[in-house]
């Protein structure tokens, strides 16, 4: 039997990542309610079971080639990251989730560091994206318009500069192809104007927590997006994923320097090495070289170890 899931260390999670990026779960007994870019969402009856597998997509492309573990790690940085903001909001997990976890999938225990056991939930249809940093699209935003998708920014700022304050710039949320950016007062009129409030709080109030741990950790957490949704009673609750190299950029303190591009514990090392190749951005991704896989490995691991030693 694995460990329980909330309990592996940096250390513990070396051992056990797999050689090969191959998850089965074919043989699970649940039926499957939705397959995404990266996990497999199953139906236990009063909860879902969420797997992350080894699966990378990169420009809204999946890659023939995975990152093996790199479900693992995702898995333990959000159950780390429920755990440490348990005290800001309510989250998916479902009560007493590693011993029901390690119960439902006693007969696949080389599943259960890669999964969650979590509640059914209505989910809210944007992300909740907050932005330190110019970095990414945001950069991209700033440079053609001056604005940050929209919001006023001071002039004068460079690549990776810092926001004078965290910036809260919403998306629409598809199953394929981009998600969008939206002005807040679309973010309004979809959720209403209290939900929007609501989500814009908690998401600045999160964001401030996952920055501090990760100063103290050596690292600067330059953007990151949040998913909610709401139970029964109206009330929101943080799912999906937490502060994942999937769904941040985490930069290392010590090599910042305003002006370019910074090194990142994601998987920009891929996006990277893809845009120096010949190739269109559009299936079928290419197979990517064993140093890619390897060192795109070693950075979510890097970023694990440092994040939960602080």
């Amino acid at each position: 039997m694995m460990p329980v899931t909330m309990s592996l260390s940096p250390h513990e999670i070396r051992d056990i990542l797999p050689a090969e990026a191959m998850v089965r779960v074919d043989a699970l007994p649940f039926p499957k309610v939705a397959s995404g870019k990266v996990r497999e969402l199953f139906d236990t009856g009063d909860a879902l079971l969420m797997v992350a597998t080894d699966r990378l997509s990169a420009f809204d492309v999946i890659l023939p080639d995975g990152i093996p573990g790199k479900g693992i790690l995702l898995t333990q940085k959000s159950l780390y990251w429920f755990r440490e903001t348990a005290d800001l909001v309510p989250n998916h997990l479902v009560e007493d989730h590693d011993t029901r976890l390690n119960a439902l999938l006693h007969a696949h225990p080389d599943l259960i560091p890669r999964s969650m056991l979590v509640q059914k939930l209505d989910p809210l249809p944007i992300e909740a994206v907050v932005r330190g940093y110019l970095a990414g699209s945001a950069w991209y935003s700033y440079r053609r318009t001056g604005t940050l998708f929209g919001q006023r920014m001071p002039p004068g700022l460079v690549e990776s500069s810092p926001l004078p304050r965290p910036a809260f710039t919403p998306t629409t949320k598809v199953a394929t192809g981009h998600d969008e950016p939206i002005s807040l007062e679309q973010c309004a009129e979809l959720l209403g104007a209290e939900c929007a409030r609501r989500v814009e709080n908690l998401s600045r109030t999160l964001f401030e927590r996952g920055s501090e741990r990760a100063q103290r950790a050596g690292l600067l957490l330059a953007d990151t997006k949040f998913e909610f949704g709401t139970d029964r009673d109206g009330e929101l609750v943080l799912i999906d994923e937490v502060l994942t190299p999937d769904s941040s950029r985490f930069w290392p303190a010590e090599d910042y320097q305003p002006g370019r591009p910074q090194h990142a514990f994601d998987k920009q090392f891929v996006r990277d090495y893809l845009e120096s190749i010949e190739w269109e951005k559009s299936p079928p991704g290419p197979n990517l070289p064993e140093s890619v896989i390897t060192q795109t490995r070693d950075r979510y691991l890097e970023a694990y170890q440092k994040l939960t030693r602080s």
